[in-house]
């Protein structure tokens, strides 16, 4: 897999998790198993993405951002022909092609980065 495809998931992830920790019940676990205040993990976690972010390429980043303020799911598979974002069929080219998830690409339909699943 492309090494910025990989980060693009990676940044995903942190995310969610992000977005999860912001939920009540996950604060009491974080601050009660882990011993860490929910704001600490809350900055640890935007750190990491910012500074991941900011190890992108200026285009893919600019791309991400822009893809990022409208949607929540960024980076989404294409299973069977179709993007799972926006749920459009992509070109069988696309969904062919022998190099598969080696270079970066995203969909014609919603903008989102792609990953190939077989």
């Amino acid at each position: 897999m492309h090494p910025q495809l990989e980060t693009l998931l990676e940044i995903q992830d942190l995310k969610t998790q992000r977005r999860e920790l912001g939920e009540d019940n996950s604060r009491e676990v974080q601050e009660g198993v882990f011993g860490l205040s929910t704001e600490d993990a809350l900055r640890m976690l935007d750190d990491k993405i910012a500074e991941m972010e900011e190890s992108l390429p200026v285009q893919v980043r600019t791309r991400y951002r822009r893809v990022a303020a409208r949607q929540t799911r960024v980076v989404v598979p294409v299973i069977r022909g179709t993007c799972y974002g926006c749920f459009v069929q992509i070109p069988t080219a696309l969904a062919s092609d022998a190099d598969r998830n080696e270079e970066i690409r995203s969909c014609q339909s919603c903008g989102r980065f792609l990953y190939l699943i077989d």
